[in-house]
């Protein structure tokens, strides 16, 4: 079972060199935020949001705000000091328990999902925070197989295996109409959309 509080230092410790770390692949990004009906004027909530790696390519698309939470203080504060612009909020918080202001057209859950321990209630959780007609997605920018590779070693205790895209789809089912089901070579992605 994935411990909260080892989930935390592990993300702590990683915070400072995160952004040197990482690897992108904008047309991946553009694709998985497309086909979430991440646009111009939508309220994105992004779950897990790290150092804010996505808010660029939402700021991009001219969203009316985004609401970043992650639960690691370390990447929080990193995202707050990278992105002070009014129209986004950074809070620092497990998601499953925040009371959030408002409801939102998208949300957004990206090279994250791995590392929540009880994905049903995630999933009914982020749902409830949906506006009608608003997007929830889970998606990776690379392969089920490179991730579950990728969090074999030092991330092993922080991470569950990655479900398949269509058991993923089942338990959307179960709040949210399935519009997408993505699991290839180059991305991982499922989006469900609030009645």
């Amino acid at each position: 079972m994935i411990e909260t509080k080892e989930v935390i230092a592990f993300f702590d410790r990683l915070a400072p060199g995160w952004d040197a770390e990482m690897i992108r692949n904008d047309e991946i990004i553009n694709t998985i935020l497309d086909n979430a009906g991440v646009a111009a004027g939508k309220d994105v909530l992004d779950v897990a949001c790290g150092t804010g790696v996505l808010i660029p390519d939402y700021l991009k698309r001219g969203v009316g705000s985004v609401t970043g939470i992650d639960i690691s203080p370390r990447m929080a504060e990193i995202a707050r000091e990278k992105f002070p612009q009014p129209e986004i909020t950074i809070l620092c918080g497990d998601v499953e328990t925040t009371d959030f202001q408002k409801h939102f057209d998208c949300i957004v859950l990206y090279n994250a999902f791995p590392h929540f321990p009880e994905p049903e209630r995630l999933i009914a959780k982020l749902a409830a925070w949906l506006k009608p007609g608003g997007t929830l997605t889970v998606a990776h920018g690379m392969s089920r197989e490179k991730i579950d590779a990728h969090h074999h070693g030092s991330a092993s205790h922080v991470s569950n295996g990655l479900m398949s895209a269509e058991d993923l789809a089942e338990i959307f089912k179960k709040h949210l109409s399935v519009s997408a089901v993505v699991s290839d070579e180059r991305m991982y992605q499922v989006v469900g959309k609030r009645r």
